[in-house]
């Protein structure tokens, strides 16, 4: 396997803007099946630890899986140092504030990103979803401009979800796949379908079922690699590309990582250098205070910034969790008009079309319901609304996360565009946003109410009761949930433990209260759920215990449910 370099460590400062682009194992979880698991040695120093299902060996090629390794040799040093980054500024502390030494970056006015790549020129409404064989193909007929196929939040990282996933992608692409339900039902792609961007794993996720060496892959290579090596190619041919949106970034430097990455593949496998496109979720608060600078280290790959809402605002609990005074209300009454998240939303589509950049605005994940036509008018009312402002506010399209909300969202921005692709010309010199605003918490409803410690329960834990058993994407209470729903609830639980809120009514916040409300909603939920599934109602709350009553949080919740839930499993689920 190679190991050519691409480029060297990242340097302190950045470079002056160019005036053009430049070119150990875990044992399977207790309570899981395990003989089905004889890990394969395909090479002194490979192997593939999840079991085999029909046409695994189509995505597991040794080519496919040398070019993964490939990426994990080059860049997986790197990523560790940038993990390394993140924890010791959780550790001692982080200045939240725009870097002084990118002010070059900031005030150079003449550099831009690269052009709208084919198929992207559109993007008045996104659908999300993960890869499973139904969602590829309403996803891709819902009349959404653009699909995301989402292997991180929205997929429960099974290994069979994984390569299934990709087996879906490899069909969808070359138009080949179908699917019938046991009542009948049968899907097949239309003439006409969306433009597909994948969704990998962040930086902080490890598959563990393919190793080198007895360690983990980072599960952003696997996706990325395995997706990159077999679609390619066939995407150029007809006429689209390798498109992508990257997590939870949080530094420019990890924008960096993945500009190498990119460069890096596409002088493997021989294609043109600036194919790729990516998006960048903008969904953690450090990433905030380095947009430009983003959009800069990707500027030949970038498509752009997209407002990832619920992330961000567990970013900003996370990031001021031991601050009494930054404590946040019932989330419920966040919402995208109190001044911090204002500031953010400006702050993103002023920065990209500075630099002719997308900005995609953030979820509407309302669950129309067939059964209650009163219901699904508020939902849309809602979502009409939503997007409303964001077109408002210059937003160049947004998502949506159920297909009943397809024509709700285009046609709010088919009448905000007026006949133009998007609103690339919509320059916004009236925000000027201060590191002082993007952590403004004036305007901000500060309540926390026990039925808000309930909804964080109880919500949370139906979602990773689903997600134990192989759904990244779950309908609850009408709306479309997925791991960021897990995350927001359960830093609040923590951060109104840790500083002892008080209610209206004059109860405080306790653990003791937290693990008595959680212990009613699992027993709540077990009455509800088939004997069968009980198991999976445990394990959600053991989860939802280490994320919320641990002294310590944890950085991601679902790190901790994948190594003690989901290693070894071996049910498909595609």
């Amino acid at each position: 396997m190679t190991t050519d370099t691409v480029s060297s460590q990242p340097p302190t400062t950045p470079p002056a803007p160019p005036a053009t682009a430049r070119p150990r194992s875990e044992p399977a979880a207790a309570g899981y099946p395990t003989s089905p698991i004889s890990p394969r040695r395909l090479s002194s120093r490979l192997q593939v630890a999840g079991a085999s299902g029909a046409r695994y060996d189509e995505i597991l090629t040794t080519e496919a899986l040398e070019f993964v390794c490939g990426l994990h040799q080059q860049f997986a040093g790197r990523r560790a140092e940038l993990l390394q980054q993140r924890k010791d500024a959780r550790r001692y502390g982080q200045n939240f504030d725009f870097p002084t030494e990118t002010a070059g970056i900031r005030d150079e006015t003449t550099w831009r990103v690269a052009p709208p790549a084919p198929g992207l020129e559109d993007r008045r409404c996104e659908i999300t979803g993960p890869p499973t064989r139904r969602m590829t193909i309403n996803a891709l007929n819902s009349g959404a401009r653009v699909w995301m196929a989402d292997f991180e939040d929205a997929t429960a990282p099974t290994w069979a979800n994984v390569v299934e996933g990709q087996l879906n992608l490899f069909d969808a692409i070359r138009r080949q796949i179908d699917f019938s339900t046991p009542d009948g039902k049968s899907y097949a792609l239309n003439e006409t379908t969306a433009t597909i961007m994948v969704r990998p794993r962040g930086w902080h996720l490890t598959e563990k079922h393919l190793l080198l060496d007895g360690q983990g892959i980072p599960g952003a290579f696997v996706d990325f690699g395995l997706y990159f090596f077999h679609n390619a190619a066939e995407l150029i041919a007809r006429g689209r590309g390798p498109y992508f949106y990257l997590p939870k970034l949080q530094s420019r430097f990890e924008a960096r990582l993945w500009h190498d990455v990119f460069a890096w593949a596409e002088a493997r496998l021989g294609i043109a250098p600036g194919t790729i496109r990516a998006t960048c979720l903008l969904e953690t608060f450090p990433a905030a205070f380095e947009m430009t600078e983003i959009l800069y280290e990707l500027r030949e790959y970038s498509a752009g910034l997209n407002a990832g809402r619920w992330d961000y605002i567990f970013s900003f609990i996370k990031n001021h969790a031991q601050d009494a005074s930054m404590v946040l209300p019932n989330r419920d009454r966040v919402t995208m008009t109190v001044p911090f998240m204002r500031a953010y939303t400006e702050l993103l589509v002023k920065t990209c079309h500075e630099r002719g950049a997308h900005a995609i605005g953030g979820m509407a994940a309302f669950v129309p319901s067939g059964a209650d036509p009163e219901a699904t008018a508020t939902a849309l009312d809602k979502t009409r609304s939503d997007k409303a402002r964001e077109a408002a506010d210059g937003f160049d399209g947004s998502w949506v996360a159920h297909p009943g909300l397809v024509a709700t969202c285009t046609a709010v921005f088919d009448d905000a565009l007026a006949g133009r692709p998007n609103q690339l010309d919509r320059q916004r010199p009236d925000v000027a946003v201060t590191a002082e605003q993007l952590a403004d918490l004036s305007g901000v409803e500060r309540i926390v109410t026990l039925s808000g410690v309930r909804t964080n329960l109880r919500v949370p834990l139906a979602y990773l009761a689903a997600w134990v058993g192989g759904q990244g994407a779950v309908a609850i209470e009408g709306l479309m949930e997925d791991a960021a729903t897990v995350e927001i609830s359960r830093m609040q639980l923590w951060q109104w433990i840790r500083h002892r809120v008080t209610t209206p009514g004059g109860v405080t916040i306790t653990a003791e209260l937290v693990a008595s409300m959680l212990e009613e909603e699992v027993e709540r939920l077990l009455d509800q759920t088939p004997a069968e599934q009980h198991r999976q109602v445990t394990a959600a709350r053991g989860i939802l215990e280490q994320g919320c009553l641990a002294a310590e949080f944890p950085s991601f919740v679902t790190l901790y449910g994948y190594t003690h839930h989901l290693v070894g499993r071996v049910t498909p689920t595609r």
